[in-house]
């Protein structure tokens, strides 16, 4: 079977924070901004890979989500417990150094884990969270 990841979604309270997160701290390029009724759609990915996107999407966009569980969700975006995603890089250190100069909100410095790989977390300006491990 030939199956890829070609997209994931992650939610965003700021479009414009979340783009300058993912662009301008993590390297991504912006493959597509899409507005539709004063919500933004950001599609981003890592430069030589146009296959694999993140689309940064307003949270519960959905219509058929009710006002108790669009506040439930954004509480839960905030906390970080509502979505993540990881990525990977050579020099996990590097990447923790500019996101950790950058401004980027910590939440684990670049560590050995037990399990045998090296990396870091932090939150998007949304409060997703992101690990990076180091590929060896």
């Amino acid at each position: 079977m030939d199956i890829a990841i070609h997209a994931s979604f992650l939610p965003h309270t700021d479009p414009d924070a979340s783009l300058a997160f993912y662009r301008d701290m993590l390297g991504f390029e912006v493959r597509d901004d899409v507005g539709y009724d004063g919500m933004r759609w950001i599609t981003v990915g890592p430069a030589g890979q146009p296959s694999t996107s993140l689309v940064l999407q307003p949270p519960a966009a959905d219509p058929g989500v009710t006002p108790d569980e669009r506040r439930t969700i954004t509480e839960m975006i905030v906390k970080g417990t509502y979505a993540g995603v990881v990525l990977a890089t050579a020099d996990v250190d590097a990447l923790f150094g500019r996101l950790k100069a950058g401004g980027a909100e910590i939440v684990q410095e670049p560590t050995d884990q037990p399990y045998g790989v090296r990396d870091c977390a932090v939150r998007d300006p949304a409060g997703n969270h992101v690990r990076i491990s180091e590929i060896r």
